[in-house]
């Protein structure tokens, strides 16, 4: 009994050296983000853009706030209204995130395949410091731009989750909100995209 008691207790101290390993070095939200993909995979988390009864897809467009100044990684000033006439891809994340972490790759690959003349993104970043934000984007390579808000977000942008992602048609019309992590990289979101043009 003393033996099984002291495995047991051996077990518990290696998997505890191991979790507490990945937060120490700040892997930990790498490696749940790396499962989490797992989840995006089966598609249960994404947006039903067929159904018009999903809360997701926004039946009366209400117009879209446009008065958001961004600063890029660049350090540049961007006003969100420059972008109007484009559909916008709007995703709030932050590099502490897990799910924000583990839908990144599809939007990166979604970012590569939309054309860049009709579909400006917004990677907005919520971290405290923004530095994070585009250090992780550069170490990880994405080819999108990463932002942060000047001045504080509109309020029709905030939210109690975070990933959460906005599509603003080129009209101006916000059509889509989805709190949560999603894989965007499929068929079905790149037509939703092209039918905002």
């Amino acid at each position: 009994m003393k033996k099984k008691t002291k495995k047991s207790l051996i077990e518990y101290g290696i998997i505890i050296a191991i979790f507490g390993g990945l937060y120490i070095t700040g892997l930990h939200t790498e490696v749940l983000g790396f499962l989490q993909r797992g989840i995006l995979a089966t598609g249960i988390m994404n947006p039903d853009l067929d159904k018009k009864d999903d809360p997701a897809v926004i039946e009366n467009n209400p117009q879209a706030d446009f008065s958001m100044k961004l600063i890029n990684s660049k350090g540049e000033q961007v006003a969100m209204e420059e972008l109007r006439g484009k559909v916008i891809f709007m995703n709030i994340w932050a590099t502490w995130c897990p799910p924000c972490v583990a839908e990144m790759p599809g939007i990166n690959k979604l970012y590569k395949d939309v054309d860049k003349e009709n579909v400006a993104f917004i990677m907005l970043s919520v971290d405290q410091d923004f530095q994070k934000a585009i250090d992780y984007n550069n170490r990880k390579g994405y080819d999108f731009e990463v932002y942060e808000a000047v001045g504080g977000m509109p309020q029709m942008y905030h939210s109690q989750s975070i990933p959460t992602t906005y599509v603003i048609d080129s009209e101006g019309n916000l059509v889509l909100t989805h709190m949560g992590m999603g894989d965007y990289n499929t068929k079905d979101f790149k037509e939703f995209l092209e039918d905002q043009i």
